[in-house]
């Protein structure tokens, strides 16, 4: 009965959490004269939503708009990893004068409102002549991504076993041939699932990228937002959910494939070796 219990929350959960997106993958599919119909199966199929999400003559560039987020998003997700790994590596195996300080601004900066930085940073980003570029956009993700990646890679580190590195300095390897050799091929599938979770957190971001890109830099979340249609009194919903949904299909497929890796590395560091 326990079990049974068990499977009916997974259930209930898989179904909460991908309701909206088979909903949004049904309206994708059809007919953009029953955009509203309510039946909870594809009916009326076209892939006409998809052309004109992907059409560019009503001036919607959403294959560029992929492009400006996949470098918005890598780059911020290789920056915050390199210096997260190391970061977070300092602060959970070295005592050094002002550790809980700087623990604390991270965390005090992952806390801090999105919505209050966005008039500053378009301030500071004018006056630097900024706005419009891919550093506008980068800078301040890495900020939200970078205390993401030192917590979860903190918790990681203080659970591996001081032998071991103890070992590798006894061999006569230095600190950081320690950390390159040992330490860090053990915290590889941490690094992994942080990465994915950063690289999703950039890919959804949407508050600062509305303010600071163009039309030329814009990424996906703005493009779908300004989604135009044929004319200025139809709304083009179906479109938009076309383009959500090829959005949104690339994300589950990378969660699908590496799944084993992302829960080997949310767990791994729960267990003393």
């Amino acid at each position: 009965m326990k079990k049974l219990g068990h499977y009916l929350g997974v259930i209930f959960i898989m179904i909460w959490g991908l309701a909206p997106f088979y909903w949004m993958l049904v309206t994708a599919l059809r007919d953009k004269r029953h955009t509203f119909d309510t039946t909870p199966w594809p009916t009326h199929v076209t892939l006409d939503n998809f052309r004109d999400a992907l059409a560019t003559d009503k001036g919607n560039d959403f294959l560029g708009a992929i492009g400006n987020s996949l470098i918005i998003s890598l780059t911020t997700t290789a920056i915050a990893v390199l210096v997260g790994v190391f970061t977070a590596y300092a602060l959970a195996r070295l005592d050094f004068p002002g550790k809980g300080f700087i623990t604390g601004i991270i965390l005090a900066a992952s806390m801090f409102p999105g919505i209050a930085l966005v008039t500053p940073l378009f301030q500071l980003f004018g006056d630097l002549g900024w706005i419009g570029t891919y550093r506008a956009m980068i800078i301040p993700n890495i900020s939200f991504a970078l205390p993401l990646t030192v917590y979860t890679l903190i918790s990681f580190f203080q659970q591996l076993p001081w032998e071991l590195e103890e070992a590798a300095r006894v061999d006569g390897a230095t600190r950081s041939q320690a950390f390159r050799l040992v330490l860090l091929p053990l915290a590889a599938p941490a690094i992994f699932t942080t990465a994915i979770i950063a690289f999703i957190t950039t890919w959804n971001e949407f508050m600062l990228a509305r303010q600071l890109s163009t039309t030329e830099t814009e990424p996906v979340t703005v493009a779908i937002a300004r989604f135009s249609g044929p004319s200025a009194f139809e709304y083009p919903y179906a479109a938009i959910m076309a383009a959500g949904s090829l959005v949104t299909i690339p994300l589950i497929i990378m969660v699908l494939v590496f799944q084993r890796r992302i829960v080997s590395g949310l767990t791994a560091g729960g267990v003393k070796g």
